[in-house]
């Protein structure tokens, strides 16, 4: 892995000398659910995720990504490139910087938002997010104290994971509803996974969830679901 400094920007550049890509592939490598071996028998599993999750992770704090290979067995380059900050006080860029307007601000002014997600940086992110609309946020790592903080803090809104250690986001939600509405029972949530098939849709929302949003979100639509799960899009 090489860090330097272009101008104004940092660039990481991590190079390996693997399988690398098929120049007809190249293009799409980032896009999601995108793989090189779409056959039942791959030889690697996944779900064609991991690259665009770390293009939609460097877009959100205002990079970008590109990737290089001279074809199949010759490696691959893989570069992320990030403004330098000019000044430490300055928040953390987002993703099109026009996608969080004023209005969208002021629509979750005084909101709670409760966050489920047992991955660090995605917790990190969409809270950085949530947080400059005006919204408060509490990030919890798993169900058990996601449910806790329900009862006691009384959230507006519900993000919450699917995949995570020793409970799930559907189990989660569903005893979210079978608490009383004093206790949160009625709580607006949304499914953010990456779990995005058609069955995986009709699963969360018959677990109670109202919506279902397949990762990576941009931030303008995450402070859209949100504003509409709170009665605020109007």
């Amino acid at each position: 892995m090489q860090v330097e400094q272009d101008g104004s920007d940092a660039r990481v550049t991590v190079q390996d000398t693997g399988q690398g890509i098929d120049s007809e592939f190249l293009p799409r490598v980032f896009d999601r659910f995108r793989q090189a071996d779409s056959s039942t028998t791959r030889s690697f599993g996944g779900l064609g995720l991991g690259l665009a999750i770390v293009r939609h992770l460097v877009e959100l704090h205002g990079g970008t990504v590109s990737a290089h290979s001279d074809g199949i067995d010759r490696g691959a380059i893989f570069s992320a490139t990030f403004p330098l900050l000019t000044d430490r006080s300055e928040p953390l860029p987002v993703a099109n910087s026009g996608e969080i307007n004023c209005s969208d601000i002021r629509s979750l002014d005084g909101l709670r938002v409760l966050l489920v997600d047992d991955e660090p940086e995605a917790r990190q992110i969409i809270s950085t997010v949530i947080k400059r609309t005006g919204a408060e946020v509490k990030a919890c790592t798993s169900a058990r104290e996601a449910l806790a903080n329900l009862m006691e803090w009384k959230p507006d809104v519900i993000l919450s994971d699917i995949a995570m250690p020793d409970e799930d986001g559907y189990s989660f939600i569903s005893k979210v509803r079978t608490l009383p509405r004093e206790r949160g029972g009625n709580t607006p949530a949304a499914a953010l996974t990456a779990y995005a098939r058609d069955v995986d849709r009709r699963q969360a929302l018959e677990a109670g969830f109202q919506m279902h949003i397949a990762k990576p979100i941009g931030a303008g639509q995450l402070v859209t679901m949100i504003a509409r799960l709170a009665g605020r899009d109007t």
